[in-house]
């Protein structure tokens, strides 16, 4: 069997484009390169589909500059991206898509709609599941289902905060719904947004507004949570909602009051520990619940599963689920698998495989 044509498309629109691009130089390095023959795909911030030529052109961030496109047909019948350039337009056949996207159009469901439009196999969660899992307030919907516990929440619309110039008692009116059900401090989140993009922890009255009008900059609905106080637990799962593997578990320890965006990725003080020492019967709580949560929304491929240990009771808290989590230098999800005797070149090939036996 000859190689197998793979596109590897990066970058993206969302607020998480620059960890994408660091995200990809680790899967491209580890993709076997006498099994595939690599098409790079970079999307800039501005949404234009641009070939890549080369790892090294996407280390120095050169690739932003390309003279030809590469855009992906939506065509099932004939499954390939067409490359536009000084030469004209030219089609290549693509067998499998490893997108390598963070947050808004990339693992919300968006591309992966497309990818089925084409019927093209690709790396990941399905549209149902990429959607779900990038919405906190629906995952919270669907694992209320499973009786799994998780934070109490409000939720609450970015038109009510956005309007409060012209109408200040629909914030008002917000601010009482969410005092009248939780005590502070709260986290307030927008609801899809990735790599904790505008979240905020708010400890009185007037930092819930401010937190609000941030989250409301980044998405339409805006979850607010109690606050749980505990320590951080991740866990990585691999497979298909019918046959799921679960990592051991992984722990935060953020520099910062919270994980936030320059905690995870400029803050030398945060770190990440393999194999915590939990309390008996913990860790396999978390693997089982984390099996649970991404068999509910119908995972597919590899998610990361987020979870507390509350501080006092030592109850298993879910946070929530990362459909396409970083693959970068200091991510949890790689490093899970890793631990666990799966190298980074062992788990793209599983999940390539797991891409091209995917049943439509």
């Amino acid at each position: 069997m000859g190689k197998l044509n793979l596109a590897v498309i990066f970058g993206g629109q969302s607020s998480e484009h620059d960890i994408s691009c660091i995200s990809v130089q680790a899967i491209a390095k580890a993709v076997n390169p006498d099994a595939y023959d690599v098409t790079y795909i970079g999307i800039t911030k501005e949404g234009h589909w641009l070939l890549a030529d080369s790892i090294a052109d996407i280390e120095d961030g050169s690739w932003m500059h390309s003279k030809r496109s590469a855009i992906l047909s939506p065509d099932a019948a004939r499954k390939e991206i067409l490359i536009t350039g000084a030469e004209g337009v030219t089609a290549k056949r693509i067998d499998v898509v490893f997108p390598v996207l963070h947050g808004m159009y990339g693992e919300d469901g968006t591309i992966q709609g497309l990818f089925e439009m084409a019927q093209i196999p690709y790396v990941g969660c399905g549209v149902l599941a990429s959607a779900v899992g990038m919405d906190k307030v629906y995952t919270k919907i669907i694992v209320d289902a499973l009786g799994i516990r998780q934070a109490e929440y409000v939720l609450v619309y970015a038109a009510d905060v956005k309007q409060v110039r012209d109408e200040p008692e629909r914030m008002e009116e917000q601010v009482r719904r969410v005092e009248d059900r939780l005590s502070y401090p709260v986290f307030i989140k927008p609801s899809k947004a990735g790599s904790s993009q505008g979240v905020s922890k708010a400890h009185d009255r007037q930092e819930l507004i401010e937190g609000l009008k941030l989250a409301a900059e980044h998405d339409t609905k805006i979850l607010v949570e109690r606050c749980i106080v505990g320590r951080e637990i991740e866990c990585a799962v691999l497979g298909s909602a019918e046959e799921v593997e679960a990592s051991g578990a992984g722990e935060i320890l953020s520099a910062a009051e919270f994980y936030d965006f320059d905690a995870k990725y400029h803050d030398a003080g945060s770190k990440t520990v393999i194999s915590p020492e939990l309390p008996e019967g913990k860790e396999e709580e978390i693997r089982r619940a984390a099996r649970e949560i991404f068999a509910a929304i119908d995972g597919y491929g590899l998610s990361r599963v987020d979870f507390f240990l509350e501080e006092g009771t030592n109850q298993v808290i879910f946070n929530e689920i990362n459909t396409l989590p970083g693959f970068t230098s200091i991510s949890m999800y790689p490093m899970l698998w890793q631990a666990g005797g799966i190298s980074m070149e062992e788990l793209v090939q599983k999940q390539l495989s797991l891409a091209v036996s995917r049943r439509y």
